[in-house]
């Protein structure tokens, strides 16, 4: 099961991630969600954990608890919506000169 895990201090890192979850069972992946221009935690990120029930566990113990001084949200993380990208631009038409 794909986890969501929000409000994430900035200063938590995956393994802290992996670390809190592993208490519930078996961890596939911990990642953090890093801002591509600052390098910095985005607070938030994903955990992967193979067994549903062992994943649900974890969900319900680990909501709006305590992570590295700040309160989490934990919940199921739900998959992209399949949305078509607007190529945007805009303009539309041409100019014509008289």
């Amino acid at each position: 099961m794909n986890i969501f895990v929000a409000k994430l201090s900035f200063n938590t890192e995956d393994a802290d991630l992996q670390e809190a979850f592993e208490e519930f069972g078996s961890v596939d992946s911990a990642k953090i969600i890093m801002d591509n221009y600052t390098g910095k935690s985005k607070g938030f990120g994903f955990v992967e954990m193979p067994n549903d029930e062992q994943a649900k566990k974890a969900i319900d113990a680990l909501n709006e608890t305590e992570l590295d001084g700040r309160t989490i949200v934990v919940k199921k993380a739900e998959p992209r919506e399949n949305r078509e990208r607007s190529t945007g631009g805009g303009g539309g038409g041409y100019n014509k000169r008289y």
